[in-house]
């Protein structure tokens, strides 16, 4: 046996099935390991793409999604994608091939320290310099890259290196489940005595509270003592949005109604809260909010994040331990929040499209959730679009919806929907971006053809970098530098083999996206849009703030 078969019998050991990836020279003697081996390998059409299939699949399953490129240019496409995962807290595994060890300590071709390159966007990273360590180093990468808070790891391996005998009979180190500490009492009953004594208590949900288990708790916790929750970008389907409790979603650059719960509340529980997706200034910038921070790790040091109490350790058995000790108590809190609610409901609807009005964002989301089962997945992209998702778009179950919003990468939506594809085969699948993100990966619906999956694929296209107009508009009433132009989407699609559609009407939209939607068919669906409706938030919320 050599190394690069004993790698793959630990991939196997793993419970890896697929790996997304290009092909390489250096890397051949791990590709023809994985021929003879139970795991598939799926050659992707650019490395960025594969790392993103890999960051999704490890973001809906929460065990390492696993891509693969050879060195010098191939291990560079791969680095926005394993730096999204890293930021988004999605595990993440990712190989690279490397050059022989006897041409690297001087400049050779392709060679660059890739080692290096990734140890600022990942949580380990190394080599396997010698046969004896393959074990361990790949149980290493795994274990980091699953343990709370998950990441991205990376592996390198030279190619002499990858066709070295290993001596004796090497058995692949078995997955043990790693059980995360239980909560300090002394915290948990501080939080205790500060819900007691609070009268509106808010929960702030992050990408941390949409682990199923903590979902689950959280749910029961806030229905029980009738607590709002406003979730972040990432936390969305934390809990559901069809609970009255439900405060739907923060994490705008600018004041929504949201933000007058959160003004009015006098107890923040910051459950899973990741400060990489919503600097704490924006819903706290007195610095003067009584905080409870829960997550598995303990708080940032930051100003405006300064918690009274600290509870690190597992977020679920902290929420179950606080039902716990709640649950004697006649602890209910007032319908207070009950009128936000009401206005950003009232407000989603609002933008609900009449026969002959042009196209938008948040209209034609509006259709798509009529149409989409409860536990349908949304993938969303990078752009205007996405903060139209987060905010308008009702999610009813945890990691119903996916946005990268840590690195926030665009092109992930497309890349991603395959990964959802494959991982749920029954479920309704979508990927939302906007023309800009299409364009970055757009090479991939090759792969998702030949893969055979279905799943719908939406472009809004408005000719332009959008959110960076949109950006520039509320900065300097005009844009710059953002215009772009589009190839015939419809036709783009059909070269591919796949049914690319364009509708013209209401009609057309609506029986456009129920048809796809419910024949789980992969397909483009270019929606042109008109974006008066960006401006027109911002002045109708300045007018109501003010």
């Amino acid at each position: 046996m050599n190394v690069a078969e004993l790698f793959v019998k630990c991939l196997e050991a793993e419970n890896v099935t697929h790996i997304f990836g290009v092909p390489g020279e250096e890397n051949e003697a791990f590709l023809f390991a994985l021929e003879d081996s139970s795991i598939e390998f799926v050659p992707c059409r650019h490395e960025q793409g594969a790392a993103f299939i890999a960051n999704v699949w490890g973001r809906l399953t929460g065990k390492a999604g696993v891509c693969l490129a050879t060195l010098g240019p191939g291990a560079t496409n791969l680095i926005t994608g394993v730096a999204d995962a890293n930021l988004d807290k999605a595990p993440l595994v990712a190989i690279t091939a490397q050059g022989g060890l006897d041409r690297i300590h001087h400049e050779s071709h392709q060679f660059i320290d890739v080692v290096n390159m990734f140890r600022p966007i990942t949580k380990w990273n190394g080599n396997i310099p010698s046969p004896r360590v393959v074990t361990e180093v790949v149980r290493k990468a795994f274990k980091l890259a699953e343990m709370e808070k998950p990441g991205a790891t990376h592996i390198e391996i030279s190619e002499d290196v990858a066709s070295l005998d290993v001596p004796g009979k090497p058995v692949p180190m078995k997955p043990g489940r790693v059980r995360r500490p239980a909560s300090d009492y002394k915290a948990l009953a501080k939080t205790v005595d500060l819900l007691r004594s609070a009268k509106k208590p808010l929960v702030l949900a992050g990408n941390g509270a949409i682990r199923k288990l903590a979902s689950k708790h959280l749910t029961e916790f806030v229905t029980r003592h009738n607590i709002p929750v406003a979730a972040t970008f990432m936390g969305k389907g934390a809990v559901s949005d069809r609970l009255g409790q439900s405060l739907f979603n923060i994490g705008l650059g600018f004041k929504d109604y949201v933000l007058e719960a959160v003004e009015e509340s006098d107890l923040i529980l910051a459950v899973g809260y990741d400060i990489a997706e919503y600097p704490p200034q924006r819903w706290n910038p007195g610095s003067d909010k009584n905080i409870v921070h829960i997550d598995f790790d303990p708080a940032e040091v930051y100003s405006h994040y300064d918690p009274e109490v600290e509870i690190a350790g597992d977020i679920s058995a902290a929420i179950w331990e606080l039902n716990k000790q709640l649950n004697d108590s006649n602890l209910e809190f007032t319908d207070w929040y009950k009128p936000v609610r009401k206005r950003i409901k009232d407000d989603i609807n609002s933008y609900r499209l009449k026969d002959g009005d042009p196209f938008t964002v948040p209209g034609s989301l509006l259709e798509m959730r009529d149409i989409l089962e409860d536990d349908s997945i949304l993938i969303s992209d990078v752009g205007t679009h996405k903060m139209w998702i987060a905010r308008n778009y009702p999610t009813y179950c945890p990691n119903g919806c996916i946005i990268s919003n840590g690195l926030a990468s665009m092109g992930i939506a497309l890349p991603g929907g395959i990964a959802a594809s494959l991982l749920n085969e029954g479920r309704q699948i979508v990927s939302v971006m906007g023309d800009g993100g299409f364009m970055m990966n757009s090479q991939e619906l090759e792969t998702a053809k030949r893969l055979g999956v279905g799943y719908i694929n939406i472009v809004f296209n408005d000719n332009d970098y959008g959110l960076i107009s949109w950006k520039q508009y509320q900065h300097r009433k005009r844009s710059v530098s953002t215009r772009i132009q589009n190839p015939d989407f419809k036709k783009y699609a059909e070269s591919f083999g796949i049914a690319g559609y364009r509708p013209e009407s209401l009609d057309d939209l609506r029986s456009t996206l129920k048809k796809t939607i419910e024949n789980k068919e992969l397909c483009l669906i270019e929606i042109p849009i008109s974006t008066h409706v960006n401006n027109e938030l911002i002045d109708k919320l300045k007018n109501w703030w003010s």
